[in-house]
């Protein structure tokens, strides 16, 4: 029986150990994480043994442990979660976590597209509502705010955060998450973190976002593909953001980023839930630290199609033309993937009702090279080849972005005007964009090294 203000003795946490280092600096490649992290055991075992194991995530091991939930008791829980915040039997975490009856579950919140999925498109706001089953406030964190209100955290002492992530900096979820370190540091309030895996595992690539070009899908100083979870991008963020926030990380048992085939996602073990409507397989978290630069452009992306995200195109290209271009100026930047051109007709959004010509970007089979893809280059090139064979090509979509209304959206998207020059500059080459970027990815592979889990 949980008493209010308990705290449970190191015994309670067998089979976890709880870590602590001091705060580091902003940018220093040196900067160490206070954030504690329940490990679980097997971080001793052999690493072929542990992929023997089945994996349990942040979730499933709070719920199958009672010695980690004690903390929680007698205190006001609240979780941010979305549709792929499931157990393992694909309960949702709200549901699951209401059926402890030893948790006192106050409050939820939801990021962009809603604590269930309630919002197929980019950019539709959630409105606030009372939960109908459990007759809780839910709390939209994507709509008239999107940093949490001081009413909104006053409704809870202990913040879980069950969130999927796709491993890209641009995705949103990284950013409520940073808001959400910062408002409870202000409110004195503590935050776990639910980890899960990142699908696109551990390769790091693309620019590093520059300073002054933070936005809602530039939370900080990250490459476009960032290699970590989301608890190890909460430590991160603490140390780097010196945040004063008692913030603890509920780590995975048996994840594997190396691992065939899913390297990053437990393939043929867990069930794919979409962690927002247009995030509907592997595949796409695969492409996606290069396809949603798309959506800074007038191409299609692939929404109002079948494939979203995994696939380019737009009435007006010639798709075949546009590949072997690619593959006469970078062949190497290729390598990992398969293109396939391909036509298709968007049922909405961008060119809705036209027939397109474009590329599908393969990864799913045989050809797939987990270290060797590069997404980011991939679509790099798509558009260096573009302006090299249709050079008044209207590529850049000039609208309201994110809450932003004044830079580019591609600008947003890769944290600097960097990407958009060299594709619009006759003379650069995939050689100088890859001298650039090849340090920012150097950088960041150091720098991240201390904030590592797994």
């Amino acid at each position: 029986m949980c008493r209010r203000g308990h705290h449970p003795p190191a015994s309670a946490f067998a089979g976890a150990k709880a870590t602590r280092c001091g705060p580091g600096r902003l940018g220093l490649s040196g900067a160490r994480c206070p954030v504690k992290s329940m490990e679980p055991i097997e971080f001793a075992i052999d690493p072929f043994e542990r992929r023997l194991m089945p994996i349990l995530f942040g979730l499933d091991r709070l719920l199958a442990d009672p010695a980690l939930r004690r903390p929680l008791c007698g205190r006001r829980v609240a979780l941010l979660a979305h549709p792929a915040s499931v157990t393992a039997d694909l309960t949702h975490a709200l549901d699951a976590l209401t059926a402890l009856p030893e948790l006192r579950l106050a409050a939820a919140f939801g990021p962009q597209h809603g604590l269930r999925g309630d919002k197929q498109d980019n950019m539709v706001e959630s409105p606030d509502f009372l939960d109908p089953q459990h007759g809780i406030p839910v709390f939209s964190l994507y709509g008239e705010l999107r940093r949490p209100g001081a009413a909104m955290m006053d409704s809870f002492d202990v913040l879980l955060i069950d969130l999927q992530d796709l491993g890209c900096r641009i995705y949103t979820f990284i950013t409520t998450l940073r808001y959400m370190l910062e408002a409870a540091a202000a409110h004195g309030k503590t935050v776990w973190i639910l980890d899960r895996p990142n699908p696109a595992g551990r390769p790091v690539e693309g620019l590093t976002l520059r300073a002054e070009w933070e936005s809602f899908v530039g939370a900080g100083p990250l490459p476009m593909r960032h290699g970590l979870t989301m608890g190890e991008l909460a430590r991160w963020f603490v140390a780097t953001l010196n945040l004063d926030v008692d913030c603890e990380v509920v780590s995975m048992r048996g994840w594997s980023p190396e691992a065939a085939p899913g390297y990053g996602w437990p393939l043929g073990e867990r069930t794919w839930i979409n962690p927002s409507p247009n995030a509907p397989n592997l595949s796409m978290a695969r492409c996606y630290a290069g396809t949603v630069m798309l959506e800074g452009t007038t191409l299609s992306e692939g929404r109002g199609t079948t494939r979203p995200l995994e696939l380019f195109g737009a009435p007006d290209i010639d798709a075949h033309a546009l590949v072997r271009e690619m593959n006469t100026l970078a062949p190497e930047w290729l390598a990992g993937c398969r293109l396939r051109e391909i036509w298709f007709e968007p049922t909405f959004h961008k060119h809705a009702g036209r027939l397109c010509n474009g590329v599908q970007i393969h990864v799913e089979d045989a050809g797939y090279e987990h270290r060797a893809f590069q997404p980011w280059r991939v679509q790099s090139l798509a558009f260096k080849a573009l302006r090299r064979l249709q050079p008044d090509y209207v590529l850049w979509r000039d609208f309201a972005y994110e809450y932003e209304h004044e830079r580019l959206a591609i600008d947003l998207i890769n944290g600097s005007p960097l990407l958009r020059e060299w594709v619009d500059d006759p003379l650069a080459t995939p050689g100088d964009l890859d001298a650039l970027t090849r340090a920012d990815e150097a950088a960041w592979e150091e720098r991240r090294r201390d904030f590592l889990l797994y």
